[in-house]
């Protein structure tokens, strides 16, 4: 149980902070069209398509992240005056009932919608637009699995901080 929690915490830093420096090419790319439109009257459809790639990037590969580091939003009224008991209690339920199931199911209903724009390389619909719709997709059954996995892990380490509370 411990090499699955090092490995999948690895991976979904290795993706978390790789993907944060994404931001910094949002925010360059955003200025550059916004200097081109505004400051020169010169329109690029594939740079603002790419701010709504590296968003999706950003976004849905941050997620796991996010779980891994407690950021997630959470009804902290009830929680904070918990014993850490109630906490890894609370924590093994809300995963079991809500998390692993999401993402099972985000998996599962996103699956063919991305075959489909696969099967056909889904490009933009825009003139001059990026031909890679398809691979924006993939992010959505990439999120599924990498929330899974790591919804697994805290699952684990909600388990050992129970078992450890007991001893």
């Amino acid at each position: 149980m411990d090499r699955f929690i090092r490995w999948v915490d690895g991976l979904t830093e290795a993706i978390g902070r790789s993907v944060s420096w994404l931001v910094l090419a949002m925010t360059a790319v955003t200025c550059l069209v916004v200097v081109l439109r505004y400051g020169f009257s010169v329109g690029s459809i594939a740079l603002q398509e790419s701010v709504i790639y590296l968003h999706g990037l950003v976004f849905m590969l941050g997620i796991p992240y996010a779980l891994k580091h407690d950021a997630h939003v959470r009804v902290d009224v009830l929680y904070g005056r918990m014993t850490p008991r109630q906490q890894a209690q609370v924590n093994i339920l809300g995963h079991c009932l809500f998390l692993v199931p999401l993402a099972s199911f985000i998996i599962y209903v996103s699956w063919n919608y991305t075959a489909r724009a696969w099967r056909i390389f889904e490009g933009s619909p825009e003139v001059g637009g990026i031909p890679l719709v398809f691979l924006l997709k993939t992010l959505i059954p990439v999120l599924g699995t990498l929330l899974l996995l790591q919804g697994l892990a805290e699952l684990a380490k909600q388990v050992k901080i129970l078992r450890s509370l007991r001893a």
